[in-house]
């Protein structure tokens, strides 16, 4: 019978031939058929028939060993000097992968492309084992590697599914739990670093890189009414108060070594402790699997893993439905915006530039020192594209934050003339990655009915949250940096200079309606020698909490969703430390348990209040009744909803006690139902007895009014009795 060319045998057992699948198995050969196998470190290897009949395979060379087999299924037994072991080979299996997915993939639209590449323990003619498939179109090599192969790349030499530039392999016998990685030959024939899988599940605990075999959808979900209604949560005319959290740095087990809590901790602590606040949504920190912790998750290199930092996807699952059943959205930082350099990382997966643009000034963040996806490519638009829908179905995710959107936008983001590449028409818009927003927004909204998505946009780039259909790149929401700026310096400033900056207050309200916004006080505002958001306030101790204070409560009243990074709760003295924990001790002190009581009551009044929350994003909510007094540092303004009592909410910021007329938009009593200065939030409790009473005075463009006490450096609400 027709054997192998000796020089095909050891192009085999170096790894470098180009179709093993043409030759190791079982392949017709004359009249009969004869089977090869390549078993580096066996002596002897024999084929078992089904009856359990042995036929010894002649040793070939370097580990090859081939023999006549006229057919039929068979399994193998090697032995060498040590050993004896039997096992199916891979070889004799066909493709899993069909021409629908090939086809899909080569024309990069495949939505579920998480379900076809990756490592998936599956059943395959008849066996249980597990298929890896994996996308390297120039490479000329591509082989699994494990400890079920002691690493050898020799052994699971995968199958190139024809120009799609997939490889794949099912390997009989393997089950979740297995550590694996890619070793690929590129083009060039030099073997590169070993790779993680670019769509692996899991991921050993870092500093280790390497994938794990892990299952999906082991998780039960029990959320059902909750997605049902979860459009009701998320909308514009929602109140929507978002939690921001870094879940390794929330809370630590201190009597466990400072371990971070696990996500089945975290389902009960965090989602409680949300809960008891009055937070609506909780929004993560990246916890795609990341190799640096100092990244904070911003540069992922598993986009289809939950950190294992915290446990095991399926616990994942349980903890964004425990959030769930409690009323709770669960939103994910999402990074398609750059990645890290790491060797086992997408960086020259293949050899060539195959993620990233091969131009620096294409494909290179200078601020991050990482790389830029090529947003034009299709295949790698599908990757992320698909990556976006995987979280929101597999893990009921209810949004996705986008980060450092405006690095996407602009080819010139932070380079200087002659650093970057201008686009056909010869601006500094990056096109491929407009459109790539336009229909990650667009897939997602399709894809998973009553989902948010979010930009953290920074600059003006317009109709961000214009429906894709009309123009725009199709977010739900863009965070208000103008805001958060303005805000910031303003209330930074000695409350004696704050006559001559009065409009950064009011200047937001010219372009509130623009978009639709969420008002961020964020990770980024507390880190970096920033410091915390009490040490930004000016004055002594205690004027620094009547400050932060009124602050948080003029965010609360102010056109907007609200976000909030976790310690800003209670006014955490000293910056956020991602290595540390948060400095739940302070809450011992008066001063600190009551500005986590203020905002716990500032949740419930948005809630209960559609005045406060259903016009954030539409002009009908807002109404400025005093917006000119910069000699006393006075704002006055009106929130209101159809068919709901008004809100006039009144800030006075200095801290100068003033008795100060203010319009009303109807008669009667005024009942005060907030006062930043109460003395369950550790002010002086000065306010107006409970109740206001309108008069017929005209002031302020309005014909009813009232005499009202402002407490120094506070904000007071009322609404109709």
């Amino acid at each position: 019978m027709p054997m192998i060319k000796l020089d095909e045998a050891i192009a085999l057992a170096e790894g470098r031939h180009e179709d093993p699948f043409a030759v190791l198995g079982w392949q017709k050969a004359g009249k009969g058929g004869r089977i090869a196998a390549l078993v580096p470190g066996a002596d002897k290897l024999w084929a078992i028939a089904v009856d359990g009949k042995a036929t010894e395979l002649p040793h070939l060379t370097h580990g090859l060993f081939v023999g006549p087999w006229k057919g039929g299924k068979y399994r193998l037994r090697a032995k060498n000097a040590l050993a004896t072991w039997d096992f199916d080979d891979p070889y004799s299996f066909g493709p899993v992968l069909g021409a629908i997915d090939e086809y899909l993939i080569g024309e990069g639209t495949h939505r579920h492309l998480w379900q076809v590449l990756g490592a998936h323990v599956i059943t395959h003619e008849g066996l249980r084992g597990v298929h890896f498939a994996v996308w390297a179109p120039a490479a000329r090599r591509v082989s699994v590697v494990g400890n079920f192969n002691t690493w050898d790349g020799r052994r699971h030499q995968m199958r190139r599914r024809g120009s799609t530039g997939v490889w794949e392999i099912f390997i009989p016998g393997l089950m979740a739990g297995e550590v694996y990685k890619y070793e690929i030959l590129g083009a060039d024939g030099q073997i590169l670093p070993l790779k993680a899988d670019p769509v692996g599940f899991g991921a050993e605990h870092p500093p280790q890189t390497a994938s794990l075999v892990r299952e999906l959808g082991l998780h039960i979900w029990g959320d059902g009414a909750w997605i049902a209604g979860r459009e009701s949560a998320n909308n514009i005319h929602a109140p929507v108060s978002i939690y921001e959290v870094h879940l390794g740095s929330w809370r630590r087990v201190w009597e466990e070594g400072g371990r971070a809590l696990s996500y089945h901790e975290l389902a009960t602590q965090l989602v409680d402790y949300v809960v008891e606040m009055g937070f609506t949504h909780i929004e993560l920190l990246p916890i795609t699997e990341h190799p640096f912790d100092g990244s904070w998750g911003y540069q992922p290199v598993g986009l289809y893993a939950p950190t294992i930092r915290h446990g095991r996807p399926e616990e994942f699952a349980a903890f964004v439905d425990a959030a769930h059943q409690r009323g709770i959205g669960v939103i994910l930082d999402w990074v398609p915006g750059h990645f890290p350099t790491d060797d086992h990382g997408l960086r020259r997966f293949d050899g060539t530039a195959l993620y990233e643009h091969m131009d620096p000034k294409e494909g290179f963040h200078q601020d991050w020192n990482t790389l830029i996806y090529n947003y034009g490519r299709r295949e790698v638009k599908n990757y992320l594209l698909a990556n976006a829908l995987f979280w929101l179905e597999e893990y009921h995710l209810d949004g996705l934050r986008v980060d450092a959107v405006a690095s996407m936008l602009y080819r010139d983001y932070s380079r200087r003339d002659g650093e970057w590449v201008p686009n056909q028409f010869g601006g500094r818009e990056n096109l491929e990655a407009i459109e790539f927003l336009k229909a990650m927004n667009a897939q997602a909204y399709g894809g998973a009915p009553g989902i948010m998505t979010v930009a953290e946009e920074s600059t003006a780039f317009p109709a961000v949250t214009q429906p894709v259909h009309t123009g725009g790149l199709g977010f739900g929401f863009k965070w208000n940096m103008g805001w958060m700026n303005d805000s910031l310096r303003y209330f930074s400033r000695d409350p004696i200079h704050r006559r001559w900056h009065h409009n950064e207050l009011t200047f937001a309200s010219s372009y509130t309606y623009s978009e639709n916004f969420i008002l961020p006080i964020s990770h980024d505002e507390v880190v970096h020698g920033k410091g915390s958001m009490l040490g930004k306030m000016p004055g002594d101790g205690l004027s620094k909490f009547a400050n932060l204070r009124a602050f948080y409560a003029f965010q609360w009243a102010h056109p907007g969703k609200k976000l909030l990074f976790m310690g800003q709760e209670f006014a955490q003295g000293r910056e956020w430390a991602h290595a540390g924990a948060l400095d739940w001790h302070l809450l011992d002190e008066p001063l600190h348990r009551g500005i986590q009581a203020m905002i716990r009551d500032l949740n419930k009044l948005y809630r209960e209040m559609p005045a406060l929350h259903w016009g954030d994003c539409d002009p009908a909510g807002f109404d400025w009744i005093e917006p000119d007094d910069t000699e006393a540092s006075v704002y006055v303004f009106e929130r209101r909803a159809p068919g709901a009592a008004p809100v006039v909410v009144a800030a006075n910021l200095t801290p100068v006690d003033r008795t100060y007329r203010i319009g009303l938009p109807q008669g009667g009593t005024w009942c005060e139902i907030f006062n930043s200065d109460s003395g369950y939030y550790g002010g002086a409790n000065w306010g107006n007895l409970g109740a206001i009473e309108a008069e017929e005075i005209a002031t302020a463009r309005r014909g009813l009014s009232a005499e009202v006490y402002l407490p120094p450096l506070a904000v007071v609400m009322f609404t109709p009795a």
